[in-house]
Formats: C-alpha cells, structure tokens, sequence
C-alpha cells in the first residue's frame, strides 16, 4: 500500500535520515519508536507530504506520491500531531473545517457516529474549544482527521501529552480503528503502546536499525 524506498532528509548540513526503505501493508498498525532526535516525527511528516526529503520516493497505492495532487493526498494520508491544533471557536465549527474547505455541507450524521468512537459525547459539540481538556482537544482533532475517511492515518506522539485516562481512550479508539482495517502509522516513545502494533520499526540516528513484527 505504501512504499518508502531510500528516503533521505538533511537539515542544513545534518542528515536527520539516511536510507530509509520500508513498506506498510494495507490495514496494518506499525509503530515507530526510538530515542529522542532520531528522526521519526521527520519521517512522519515526509510521509505526510509536509516536507520533501532529499532523495529517494514514496508511492501510495502503487502511484509516487508526486502524480497526486495535495488535496487528494492529503484526503487519503491523515496527520494528526502531538500537540491538537483547534482553528474555530466552537467543536462544531472545527469539525465541519474538513467539509468546508472542501466546499462540502457537513455531515452531521458521520460527525455523530464516529463521536462515542473516540469517547466523546454531542453534548461536546457547543463547547468553546478554548474550554475543553487536553484530552478532549486530541480526540476532536483524531475525529476531524477522520471524518475524511483517509486510508492512512499518521499519529505523532498523540498521547505524550495526555494523562495515563485520556492516553488509554485514545489507545481503545486506535485499536478499534486498527481492528476494522485502518493503515495506521504511529509514531510513540511509550513503550507499552508497541504491544498494540502489528510490527515496530526502530529508528536511531535517522536509519532503520530494527524491524519486528
């Protein structure tokens, strides 16, 4: 499903990633883990098509992710970071965002269905997003990554930040997800979390060193 032949990326005069090769099946969960500075939220966001690296390719679905335009990439590769960005003053206004800058009417049916799915409830939805909890913002921005329906959802560290409650809810809703097909790519330091993996890839100084399934 996704192909990652010899990815490279410098930083000024610093290589942050050497040679990375590896593919994700379809509906696979893969964990990324290694210390600090190794590269990995930088190979998120390649794979996110947020930065460009230096050499080497990617291909989704057979297809370099060069022949897809950005809004259909984006469509099917979801990101969604350590730290939730809320852009609109209510929950309701930042999930319909997705619909709207797609020219698109909300589909308050989908919003609605997939609520209980990251533990959260309609009466969320009037709430001031400057009001809610840590936990709460990074569910609402898990669900507005899903409304989309992406193929691949990328998740950056999404529970470093979040108490051990809020951490296992998003832990469940992943599993779920995973459970019923969703490729999901995640990129952790919590060592317990790579139990719930398909397989885990190790990075130490931007190279692959281990790959376990």
């Amino acid at each position: 499903m996704l192909e990652l032949n010899d990815i490279s990326y410098m930083a000024g005069n610093r290589t942050i990633l050497q040679g990375i090769s590896f593919n994700v099946r379809k509906g696979e969960l893969l964990m990324v883990s290694g210390p600090s500075g190794s590269g990995k939220s930088t190979l998120l966001r390649i794979i996110g098509d947020q930065l460009s690296p230096a050499s080497g390719s990617i291909r989704l679905n057979g297809r370099s992710i060069l022949e897809y335009r950005p809004e259909e990439y984006r469509q099917k590769v979801s990101y969604v970071f350590q730290t939730p960005t809320l852009f609109m003053d209510t929950v309701i206004e930042d999930l319909e965002f997705p619909y709207r800058i797609r020219s698109a009417a909300p589909d308050m049916e989908r919003i609605r269905e997939l609520l209980p799915e990251v533990g959260l409830t309609e009466e969320i939805l009037q709430k001031e997003s400057r009001v809610i909890s840590g936990g709460e913002k990074q569910r609402v921005a898990l669900l507005r990554s899903l409304l989309i329906a992406p193929d691949i959802l990328l998740l950056d560290e999404v529970t470093a930040s979040l108490d051990r409650e809020n951490a296992r809810m998003i832990e469940n809703t992943v599993k779920c997800l995973s459970a019923r097909g969703m490729t999901i790519i995640w990129v952790t330091h919590d060592p317990d979390q790579l139990e719930l993996s398909d397989r885990v890839l190790r990075i130490r100084d931007g190279k692959v060193v281990e790959s376990i399934a």
